[in-house]
């Protein structure tokens, strides 16, 4: 069993990824960067990171394994104990363990897992088809040498213009005036067309809005709809999973406890194995499930693991 394969398909849609008895693959998005000496462009991308601490089961990559290779979940988490197993030996006797596409694991000398992540793959999505690339310097001309050798060949002069007679002036302030007068006269004019105007229409209006107010006090005068309140329902295809139960009065009991709690939890079903799966609540979107699995995980349910899951 390749066991980097599926964590490497777990990291594309997943921030966290526990392998059971060995540690967690940890995901922190960077932004894009420009290197300054080399100025080459580098994309959005996961920075993986190794958490030795982290391994309790969350269930997320073992049902990944019993659902991809159409085995139980019991024997999918054997298989996991026994490459761990191996990998903890390899390590022990000093050997470095590569993981494809990952980053590999060496021992310090006080037995403590040193993880080295791989550069090969973006495990950010929203970069896919990305890649960086290098760009040449920009060398921008500076000009302002040239222009003060320029300026001190030939300064530049400058002239006034002759004052020409201002007997015109006269003529045109006196034209202004007698175009300002007339202007002031036409102005009064119009405002009053438009002031014995504006009150017509304001006389009008004020008739049709009688109207409409008699019309509306006859509507009103009818009995009102009755007024219909709907539930909301919860949706979303992630699901932050309480437990699974045989019996399915033991998934009600569970449904009741959780509710008591302050949960919106709910049954959603039977799961390929006939078990009757309880969640904690559902989400729309990834980021919302996840902040509420690190909550549940904190304060009520170390053992609670977010399932992806499509209702009916």
């Amino acid at each position: 069993m390749q066991l980097e394969t599926y964590i490497g398909d777990l990291l594309y849609r997943y921030d966290c990824v526990t392998v059971p008895g060995f540690g967690a693959f940890l995901s922190n998005r960077v932004s894009a960067k420009v290197h300054e000496s080399t100025h080459t462009f580098y994309p959005p991308k996961k920075e993986l990171s190794f958490n030795e601490q982290l391994q309790n089961n969350d269930g997320l990559l073992t049902n990944y394994i019993a659902e991809v290779e159409k085995i139980p979940y019991t024997t999918a988490n054997n298989k996991i104990s026994k490459q761990v197993k191996a990998i903890k030996s390899y390590l022990i006797e000093g050997e470095t363990i590569q993981f494809e596409n990952i980053g590999e694991f060496t021992l310090n000398s006080e037995s403590n897992i040193v993880f080295q992540p791989s550069n090969h793959i973006n495990y950010l999505t929203d970069s896919f088809g990305l890649s960086h690339f290098r760009s040449n310097d920009i060398k921008r001309k500076v000009y302002k040498e040239e222009v003060e050798a320029i300026e001190k060949v030939a300064p530049i002069a400058l002239t006034p213009e002759k004052r020409s007679n201002y007997n015109w002036l006269k003529y045109a302030a006196a034209a202004i005036l007698i175009l300002g007068l007339g202007g002031f006269g036409a102005a009064r004019y119009y405002n009053n067309t438009i002031e014995s105007h504006n009150q017509l229409a304001q006389e009008e209006a004020n008739a049709q809005l009688d109207a409409q107010v008699q019309e509306a006090t006859f509507v009103i005068s009818n009995p009102l709809p009755a007024a219909t309140l709907s539930l909301e329902k919860q949706a979303g295809n992630y699901h932050i999973v309480a437990g699974a139960f045989r019996v399915e009065a033991n998934s009600n009991k569970k449904v009741k406890q959780l509710r008591n709690k302050g949960y919106k939890a709910r049954k959603i079903g039977k799961n390929r194995y006939g078990l009757h799966e309880v969640v904690y609540s559902s989400f729309k979107t990834r980021a919302e499930a996840q902040r509420a699995l690190y909550r549940i995980r904190r304060e009520h349910n170390r053992d609670a693991w977010l399932l992806i899951k499509k209702l009916d």
